[in-house]
């Protein structure tokens, strides 16, 4: 029953993560993190190049070039059944969260929609610190505790990056590159109705990144343990349900209201944008695994 209500939550209220690429809004608000982006959460997927956002001016990365974990070897045996999902992903994003997202735009200013992503940013601590932990990385999990105890006070409960003005900074860690660390490939490219890109390394990790959220299990129990307690009961299926994903879309949502400029000028820039996407992807997936 667990694993099904995470696959069923993976499916239905990650929703259409289309934008998880560089804001392409200002604020006077950063969101934690690099810069004015991004998860992985996200959460977002597939118009915006997502290699931008950990990429310095003096590393600029070639959408249309192979990537380097990936050099020499077929990573995308399942094109053709990937590039339907991308389509139909797309079409998804134009007549449903593209309108929605616009609307969200005009009611709502930009630096409150970078206050919302810090917060949830702010929420995703515990894997970021567990597989800093995995990986080695004490120095990274170290600041990963001064990040969300200096956000999580000062910061009014994450609202406000703080820490990033304070120094304290680290890249994202996830549980695909954690996998990556220890020597698993990434295996070949895929991409899921309603979801974000991935390797097949990268989705087994998205799903062990699920159950390292203790908010899945102690607050609103997505995972249930026995004779472990949470704030909603197990019994409140329908309450845990709704609040899972009224929250996740609600993210989703605001992602993709603060790219909506980068979105259409990627996609009216690009011609052939499944290859580019799924490049820049695995560079950026590549990169994170060597770092």
């Amino acid at each position: 029953m667990s694993s099904f209500r995470v696959l069923t939550f993976s499916l239905l209220t990650v929703g259409v993560m289309l934008a998880t690429g560089c804001a392409g809004k200002s604020g006077t608000v950063q969101t934690q993190g690099a810069s004015d982006a991004r998860p992985a959460v996200d959460q977002s997927q597939v118009l915006v190049l997502t290699a931008q956002q950990d990429t310095a001016p003096d590393e600029p990365l070639d959408p249309f070039a192979r990537a380097d974990e990936a050099a020499g070897e077929e990573y995308d045996p399942w094109e053709s059944f990937n590039g339907n999902i991308f389509e139909f992903n797309r079409q998804v994003d134009r007549f449903v969260l593209k309108p929605a997202a616009k609307g969200y735009n005009f009611l709502l200013p930009d630096w409150v929609q970078i206050g919302i992503s810090n917060i949830y940013y702010n929420l995703r601590f515990p894997p970021r610190l567990l597989n800093n932990m995995f990986q080695g990385k004490f120095k990274g999990a170290g600041i990963e505790v001064g990040r969300f105890l200096v956000n999580s006070t000062i910061g009014g409960a994450g609202l406000i990056d703080v820490a990033k003005d304070m120094g304290l900074e680290t890249p994202e860690e996830d549980m695909g590159q954690t996998l990556g660390h220890y020597g698993m490939k990434p295996g070949p490219y895929l991409v899921l109705p309603l979801l974000p890109p991935f390797t097949v390394r990268d989705f087994t990790g998205y799903v062990g990144d699920v159950f390292l959220n203790p908010i899945n299990w102690l607050v609103a129990p997505l995972i249930e343990v026995k004779n472990v307690p949470s704030i909603i009961a197990h019994k409140n299926r329908t309450t845990t349900s709704v609040i899972q994903f009224g929250a996740r879309v609600e993210e989703i949502v605001n992602e993709r209201s603060r790219n909506l400029e980068k979105y259409q000028g990627v996609e009216e820039a690009t011609l052939d944008l499944y290859t580019a996407v799924r490049n820049a992807y695995l560079q950026k997936r590549a990169k994170a695994v060597r770092e």
